[in-house]
């Protein structure tokens, strides 16, 4: 059996050549990419048409420190961080209640 697959420029395996795995593949990627949208949207900003790799970097990739006390979990984010205002928007978002119908 030969696997045949397609390498871009930047020598990125694209396939596997089994099925089932690019299958698994394909969804994990979509599993992904879903919320991480979801999260662009949530801010309210221009990362609504933003790319993954700059959602990922504004929003998930952020310094922070988490700390557990008492059954409640803080997210201790670093002052004065350009990040600050999107995450907050975002979880604010997130946290409220739903609105009627």
């Amino acid at each position: 059996m030969s696997c045949t697959s397609w390498t871009p420029p930047d020598s990125l395996q694209i396939t596997s050549g089994v099925f089932n795995a690019n299958a698994a593949w394909l969804s994990c990627a979509v599993i992904a990419y879903n919320p991480t949208r979801a999260a662009a949207a949530l801010t309210g900003t221009s990362l609504g048409k933003a790319r993954t790799t700059t959602i990922r970097a504004a929003l998930i990739s952020i310094p922070a420190r988490i700390s557990y006390s008492g059954r409640v979990h803080t997210l201790h984010l670093p002052a004065g961080s350009r990040r600050e205002t999107l995450f907050h928007t975002m979880f604010a978002a997130v946290m409220a209640p739903p609105q009627a119908a």
